[in-house]
């Protein structure tokens, strides 16, 4: 089922960017998409982090993708991007990962709206269902602002301290 967002919207009162919203399951992707998300994970996550860590994790194919696409020097790119798991046999919690934002489209408040809508998404979709996260804890602030509280110590994932959190 593919429920996916497409009205365009403003980044901020600084910014004329304007982004194209996409919420989708994992068999509602198009080839692009996917090659886009995975494209972008690893430039974040793996070259500009330096972490080297196995992204394909198996867990793709059963979430929720939240895409964010600007427009950089003329052309569609991706912008923010999320995935959201779903609570399975082992695990009761909604679990929001993989959030990053672009190098292009840093500085315009696109995390924020980007977490607004996956909230949303999530309490239309799944009501009542907590919420939790594994945010590297130099983050701990930006996602308290949007109700997450650390239920674990500052701990060591692949070189990055990371602390889980949940939504209060």
């Amino acid at each position: 089922m593919c429920l996916a967002m497409n009205k365009p919207l403003q980044s901020d009162t600084t910014s004329s960017t304007t982004f194209e919203w996409r919420w989708k399951a994992f068999d509602d992707l198009t080839s692009a998409e996917v090659y886009a998300m995975l494209a972008a994970r690893s430039e974040v996550f793996v070259v500009e982090q330096n972490c080297v860590y196995g992204d394909i994790d198996g867990l793709d194919t059963d979430a929720w993708h939240l895409f964010a696409f600007g427009s950089a020097a003329g052309k569609a790119k991706l912008a923010g991007y999320l995935r959201v798991l779903l609570p399975d046999e082992g695990d009761t919690d909604i679990r929001i990962g993989r959030v990053l934002t672009t190098a292009d489209f840093r500085g315009m408040g696109l995390g924020n709206k980007m977490l607004e809508r996956a909230l949303e998404h999530i309490a239309r979709q799944w009501p009542d269902t907590p919420i939790r996260l594994h945010a590297q804890a130099h983050l701990q602030g930006f996602y308290g602002a949007f109700g997450f509280a650390p239920i674990s110590d500052v701990h060591e994932e692949d070189g990055i301290p990371h602390v889980w959190m949940r939504a209060a």
